[in-house]
């Protein structure tokens, strides 16, 4: 990284359901801190049913936010990047995954690029994303709704379950 760029303060969403699920979280949070910023916090592991596509093995997830000095679209490409070295094939919307890297926020950003929405445009409609983020913060205030994260989960529709494993 190069240090005389400003840091952004960046929360990604880790997703995997196949192989070792909370090893492929794992290992992501390795590739991340070597390639794309310096990790500040991580959720506790959460695990939920599949969203969108049901007929596949539940899915492990977590929230870390990082600070990071790579403009938003090169974060995208390096992240999109580490999920192909752990050999993600998309092949499948909302398939099974060994690992899947969204970007949720970037600062305070509104981003709508053909590979990169931030803030991510379905955070608010997930349990999942939700309630580890609002274990980092809750007070976090959604650029496009003005509501905090806090306020997105008590709104969000959501009735998939979503239990901690780790803490």
């Amino acid at each position: 990284m190069n240090d005389q760029s400003p840091l952004h303060n960046v929360f990604i969403s880790l997703g995997s359901n196949k192989g070792d699920a909370i090893g492929n979280l794992k290992k992501a949070r390795e590739l991340i801190s070597i390639h794309i910023g310096k990790i500040n916090q991580v959720s506790d592991i959460y695990t939920t049913e599949a969203w969108g596509l049901q007929n596949q093995a539940d899915f492990m997830n977590q929230v870390i936010s990082i600070f990071s000095n790579l403009q938003p679209i090169k974060l995208m490409k390096g992240l999109l990047a580490i999920e192909a070295e752990m050999g993600r094939k998309r092949t499948r919307k909302w398939g099974a995954r060994l690992i899947d890297l969204d970007v949720l926020f970037f600062n305070d950003n509104v981003i709508d690029d053909k590979i990169l929405t931030v803030p991510h445009p379905r955070l608010h409609e997930r349990n999942f994303v939700l309630i580890p983020l609002m274990q980092l913060a809750p007070d976090l205030k959604h650029p496009v709704f003005q509501l905090t994260v806090r306020e997105l989960l008590a709104w969000c529709q959501d009735d998939l379950d979503v239990v901690k494993i780790t803490g």
